[in-house]
């Protein structure tokens, strides 16, 4: 995996963020580097994570990510802390990226000092269906055209090698194409390739609502999530705010934001530029380096 790292100006960091794309995105895409900017301008160090066969880091490793890729997830956090030293070490994840690093903060409740969540599924079956819906038929086709070309540029895909990690290359290659949605997606590359029965066993054990609402413990947690999301249902965010849980978490749930949108008139005028979702995170995390 292939991590970018920003640094502030004049200062040295206040703190580090590992900021993680979400699906068919990278460390490249125009939020991710927005968000990113508005933290070097506020003193903190970033790391831009491409996750598995995301972005420059395709030729890197062999395969895709998956919600929960704590496999690849862990060693990064483990070599973040490190490099961090004493400064504290906040994640910020995209729609899935902050699905992926909930799951590996579920196994490893220390890798973070606090993680933000903006439009991040807690339910993959629930998105999977609502991201189907007619009225998004043009963004699921855009993301899984973005998807499958990920999946052909895999070093795997065109080399005759034996396929490791339960990957079936010559059953990818015959079905690639006929994938039309996410789930077809799901089913036929991420949960072989990351050890699943099925596409059903993965959207159970890799979506970490259930574990939250059992009370497994996290580090402070900040949840995002407009109510209007035409691709992540607002139910489970609304579910997991309302219980009687332990968790040391704030939930902000605008009426209207979209999907990681978060936009207003005012957003040009903003110097550095930014969504109002951005300034809500940076100022969270703000306020947990005291």
């Amino acid at each position: 995996m292939l991590v970018s790292q920003d640094l502030p100006e004049r200062h040295h960091p206040v703190a580090w963020v590992l900021l993680v794309h979400g699906l068919a995105g990278s460390s490249e895409r125009p939020g991710v580097r927005r968000l990113a900017g508005l933290f070097l301008h506020w003193g903190f160090g970033v790391w831009r994570l491409n996750l598995r066969g995301a972005g420059a880091g395709r030729k890197l490793a062999s395969g895709t990510y998956a919600a929960a890729c704590n496999r690849d997830i862990l060693p990064v956090l483990v070599a973040a802390r490190e490099r961090a030293r004493a400064l504290p070490l906040f994640g910020v994840g995209l729609s899935l990226g902050g699905t992926v690093l909930l799951n590996a903060l579920l196994e490893r409740p220390d890798g973070l000092d606090a993680l933000a969540c903006v439009s991040s599924p807690l339910d993959l079956d629930s998105c999977s269906h609502q991201i189907s819906w007619p009225r998004n038929s043009f963004y699921q086709r855009h993301m899984v055209r973005s998807l499958i070309n990920q999946t052909k540029a895999d070093p795997q895909f065109s080399s005759d090698c034996q396929a490791r990690e339960l990957m079936n290359t010559s059953i990818v290659r015959a079905n690639v194409d006929k994938i039309r949605t996410i789930r077809d997606f799901d089913a036929v590359i991420t949960a072989p390739r990351w050890g699943y029965k099925d596409v059903d066993c993965y959207y159970r054990d890799a979506s970490p609502l259930q574990a939250m609402l059992n009370g497994a413990p996290l580090p402070p947690a900040f949840f995002v999530q407009a109510l209007d999301d035409p691709w992540v249902p607002a139910d489970s965010a609304l579910g997991l705010a309302s219980a009687q849980l332990p968790l040391d978490a704030k939930f902000c749930l605008p009426q209207q934001g979209g999907h990681n949108g978060f936009h207003s008139v005012a957003d040009s005028q903003l110097n550095p530029s930014s969504s109002w979702a951005d300034r809500q995170v940076v100022e969270w995390l703000l306020q947990r380096c005291g």
